[in-house]
């Protein structure tokens, strides 16, 4: 049997590193194999790198068995092939635009309709935090909802998806 990290094609070397600039922007990249090729792109078996450990998103990434292994779906711009050892990067732009959409969006508008709730609570006399729990939690929902809206479309767009940089 072979060992987790070890593919078709001998080892996969993992963890992001940032490269000085390209095209402008920082990027993080990673390396994987490309498992398949479909219409939107490819999927890439990468190994789960120390960095992905500390993130608070790793359970969305698609684990295979729930090891190191994951599969990632990518865009293939250069034509890389099945069983193609390549390099995978992203740029810390969108992923950042995205982090924040995600995680900051839906919890500043709570703040915000619990500010209001109570704003509006004090000025009509009302002793009770119902309005502004209320408020609150109205804004949560309807930023998670907006959220969700607004990262079908960012996942449109090409430049907010990993993309196969080169074949090593």
């Amino acid at each position: 049997p072979r060992a987790p990290d070890q593919f078709v094609h001998g080892p996969v070397r993992s963890g992001f590193s940032r490269l000085p600039r390209q095209r402008g922007l920082n990027v993080a990249t990673e390396q994987g194999v490309v498992v398949r090729i479909d219409a939107a792109g490819a999927w890439v078996k990468t190994v789960r790198s120390e960095a992905c450990e500390s993130c608070s998103s790793k359970g969305a990434c698609h684990t295979m068995g729930g090891g190191k292994e994951m599969e990632v779906a990518v865009l293939n711009p250069i034509g890389a092939r099945v069983g193609d050892r390549v390099v995978i990067t992203l740029g810390t732009s969108p992923f950042l635009k995205a982090t924040f959409l995600v995680y900051m969006f839906p919890v500043l508008l709570l703040l915000i309709g619990a500010a209001a709730g109570e704003w509006i609570s004090r000025s009509a006399g009302v002793g009770s935090p119902l309005p502004s729990a209320l408020l609150g939690f109205g804004a949560l929902a309807a930023g998670l909802l907006l959220m969700r809206i607004i990262a079908r479309r960012l996942a449109a767009k090409a430049e907010y998806r990993p993309r196969i940089s080169r074949v090593t």
